[in-house]
């Protein structure tokens, strides 16, 4: 049976390493929250990739480092397609004085998070959404 979460790339010389230990933390924060996982694909990309997804789908023309589009019509089933700007993951992590690894784990729980109903639009959402990324992080680090 194949596996459930997936992993491509467009534009961007970079390959996820690990994914069957990613793909095993996924799927247990996904169980965690009571939820159940059909299918993820996580794109990996350029900012201009990712910029261009941005104008087309959702008519926004700025450079963003994830955009999560839910696929599912269950509310408790998960699945969806993931962008991910590397580029973008790479700077913030820089900025943010971070390991790039990390950054991006914190990127790739970020979209599962949104499909599980959590937001970032005001400042205490934003917070809560912090403390849950923090949480399923640590999960992967045991």
């Amino acid at each position: 049976m194949p596996d459930n979460i997936s992993f491509s790339y467009e534009e961007v010389d970079f390959r996820m390493a690990n994914t069957n230990n990613l793909s095993q933390w996924i799927k247990s924060v996904i169980e965690i929250e009571g939820y159940r996982l059909k299918q993820i694909t996580y794109i990996f990309c350029s900012d201009d990739y990712l910029l261009g997804v941005n104008k087309e789908y959702l008519d926004h023309d700025f450079f963003t480092d994830i955009i999560t589009f839910d696929q599912s019509d269950d509310r408790k089933l998960i699945e969806a397609d993931i962008f991910i700007s590397v580029n973008r993951v790479r700077e913030n992590a820089a900025t943010n004085n971070e390991q790039f690894d990390h950054e991006l784990r914190r990127v790739m729980i970020h979209g599962v998070l949104h499909l599980m109903g959590y937001n970032d639009k005001t400042s205490e959402q934003e917070r809560q959404m912090r403390k849950k990324e923090d949480t399923c992080l640590s999960l992967h680090d045991q």
